[in-house]
């Protein structure tokens, strides 16, 4: 890391730090909510003011430039920065009733927000389905997925379920959900990821931007996960390949760039000789 990174991560670290100093009383204020009804939800309401208006005061508008360019729906985002949002979250801790209103605002960050400190055991198939039908933006997208949604008990029947869906930011949820369960669940089957290939293989002539490259990371992610789950995504990708989709031979070239790739055959080779 040269001097300009280093500074430039030293001012990242330093804001977080002022950011999670600012917001240390929301910690008393969310421990102390009173049990669900009236009074629950009027302790919320004041979490939930003070919560946005600390988001809003680290808003900045030439962050909301450079995330336009990335591809991001900016129309209602402030400008502040996901490490920014996770030390907010670390602070607030899990919070259900707060997450939901956090997404009612319909602020982008907000939203961010909602999906990191909702807690996973209380999110229902219809909260999923409600939250899809607002997504706008595929990093809200990806952090609900990520965050929330791959550690609920909905997860694999939505991700076949939303993965057939035409909205394409629906779409895209269904197979980064995919992904994400490839990357951080490490109890899963090989068998549910083996019948992810086959709506993968479906779904690649889909040339849409946001959807093509969800289908390509989650093929990724699931040929990275083992050997078997590697032959298997690579054949996969060979099959998608033969498709007459331009969107079709770029998922299936670039995975097969990495999961052929001398470094992922070598990851797998050494984790063999250790168990054997």
């Amino acid at each position: 890391m040269g001097p300009r990174q280093t500074r430039q991560r030293l001012n990242e670290d330093a804001n977080e730090d002022r950011f999670s100093n600012i917001c240390e009383p929301m910690k008393a204020l969310v421990r102390d909510l009173p049990p669900k009804g009236g009074n629950a939800q009027r302790s919320t309401s004041i979490i939930l003011n003070h919560v946005i208006d600390e988001i809003r005061s680290r808003g900045d508008p030439l962050m909301v430039t450079g995330m336009a360019r990335f591809g991001i729906e900016t129309s209602k985002a402030l400008g502040v920065s996901v490490p920014q949002l996770r030390a907010l979250a670390k602070n607030i801790g899990k919070n259900h009733q707060l997450a939901q209103e956090l997404w009612s605002t319909g602020v982008h960050e907000a939203r961010l927000l909602a999906g990191m400190i909702d807690d996973p055991a209380e999110v229902s198939q219809e909260q999923m389905e409600e939250w899809a039908g607002d997504f706008d933006s595929w990093d809200v997208v990806d952090g609900s997925c990520g965050n929330l949604f791959d550690k609920t008990p909905f997860v694999v029947g939505k991700a076949h379920e939303w993965s057939a869906r035409q909205e394409e930011y629906v779409k895209r949820a269904g197979f980064v959900m995919m992904a994400e369960l490839a990357v951080h669940d490490k109890k899963t089957t090989d068998r549910t990821f083996l019948e992810f290939l086959p709506l993968i293989i479906r779904e690649s002539s889909d040339d849409r931007n946001f959807v093509k490259k969800a289908v390509n990371w989650a093929l990724r992610q699931i040929g990275k996960r083992n050997m078997t789950l590697n032959k298997a995504a690579v054949q996969a990708a060979k099959t998608i390949q033969k498709q007459d989709s331009s969107s079709a031979r770029w998922i299936a070239a670039d995975a097969l760039r990495e999961l052929a790739s001398v470094q992922v055959q070598k990851k797998f080779g050494s984790t063999a000789k250790k168990s054997i």
